[in-house]
């Protein structure tokens, strides 16, 4: 006989994007929602049968867009580089490090793609299956039509591809793809879907006019960019936090970076000009991003993690925050880190919460106006209806 697992919340954000709701249940059978309504009718029971969180808001599990796992964020460059020369085992390690930090912060599933490390494809399907986080991976950014060749015949779910350089890259990329190579590129990605790393009103609109399925970053883009998103249903990843991270090591010239409320202090002379630029590029940024929402956009949240200073799991955080600094209504924010995310990378355990889907969701103590901040120490992650097996809200150091 299959048992029903009764679970009691205080407040619900569905993942939808409507408001929030309070006083509700979730009733579960085998792994899947199959009731939800208010509290006051929860079926009589044994209220020690009933997972009681009233205390608590319960949210969908967080989708993270744009991430490497295989990089680490230090700001120590010895340290980069030492990640970078690693062997299997200590690449391996580092991979389950930064899986853990995601699942520590409800981040149950990321997009990853690899730049200057390249894992072995069987370490990544090691773990996707052992882990508690759906991963969805591209290979290395594709810059030329050999990489996409390569990338293609390989075991990547999507395609990812160069066509600028990122936005806090120093150094534009050498290889600089034509129009016609990305029309090219686009053209063989077969049934997968193409997320396109483009700034600029001009490198935006050849990616858009390729057939891209999503833009990555989308830097000063303009406004009839994101018209043409909207009626192509084109998601759009806008990577705020890289700006921020711009801005807030800009005073050192770039030799280091701010990871989020703690400022590093460093040698190095600030760049003229440099604080001017990332206060405008974030400002743009975050004006675009409101612009997009007006208009009916599609956006996911992609934090950059493994970028220098953009931490695994803790930067979703604070992308939250800018989505939600740009107008984003705390249950669009989530709407967008979560459902938007999970559909476009196809992670079908994961999205909103609604009767037929798994029961996968995020536990926050205390009240909806204490996120996303409370993300940072969730009091619980539930996987398929149970409490998952390696999350801990205050783990035991060895």
């Amino acid at each position: 006989m299959t048992t029903t697992q009764l679970i009691k919340a205080g407040r619900l954000i569905d993942g939808s994007g409507v408001a929030v709701r309070r006083d509700v249940f979730l009733a579960v059978q085998d792994t899947v929602i199959v009731a939800m309504g208010p509290a006051a009718d929860l079926p009589r029971t044994d209220p020690e049968a009933i997972d009681d969180f009233s205390h608590c808001t319960i949210l969908p599990g967080l989708v993270d867009c744009s991430v490497v796992l295989s990089r680490s964020p230090a700001l120590d460059m010895r340290v980069r580089q030492a990640s970078e020369d690693s062997g299997p085992a200590e690449l391996e390690a580092m991979l389950a490090r930064h899986i853990r930090y995601c699942h520590a912060y409800g981040v149950l599933g990321v997009a990853d793609s690899h730049e200057n490390v390249d894992p072995p494809e069987q370490t990544i399907a090691k773990m996707a299956r052992e882990s508690l986080v759906e991963i969805r991976t591209s290979g290395h950014p594709c810059r030329s039509l050999d990489d996409c060749h390569a990338t293609i015949q390989g075991d990547c779910d999507y395609l990812k591809i160069a066509y600028s350089s990122s936005i806090e890259d120093n150094d534009p990329s050498p290889a600089r793809l034509s129009p016609e190579e990305l029309r090219r590129m686009l053209q063989l990605k077969g049934g997968k879907k193409a997320v396109v790393i483009a700034n600029g009103r001009q490198r935006v609109r050849e990616a858009l006019a390729a057939g891209c399925d999503a833009i990555e970053q989308g830097y000063d883009m303009g406004k009839d960019n994101l018209r043409q998103m909207a009626e192509n249903n084109v998601l759009w990843i806008p990577g705020l936090l890289r700006a921020k991270n711009g801005l807030d090591s800009a005073g050192s010239g770039g030799e280091v970076c701010c990871r989020f409320s703690h400022r590093y202090v460093a040698p190095g002379k600030p760049l003229p000009g440099a604080t001017a630029f990332w206060k405008k590029t974030l400002d743009q940024q975050l004006s675009l991003l409101n612009l997009a929402r007006e208009m009916g956009v599609s956006t996911a949240v992609g934090t950059g993690a493994g970028s220098i200073g953009l931490l695994h799991g803790e930067s979703m955080v604070e992308e939250m925050k800018l989505f939600i600094k740009a107008g984003y209504s705390l249950e669009e924010t989530i709407h967008c880190a979560s459902e938007n995310g999970a559909r476009f990378f196809d992670m079908d355990g994961l999205g909103r919460l609604a009767v037929g889907r798994k029961a996968t969701f995020l536990i926050s103590r205390g009240t909806v106006q204490q996120l996303p901040r409370k993300l940072s120490y969730l009091e619980g992650i539930y996987i398929n209806g149970r409490p998952s097996p390696t999350y801990h809200k205050n783990p035991v150091r060895a």
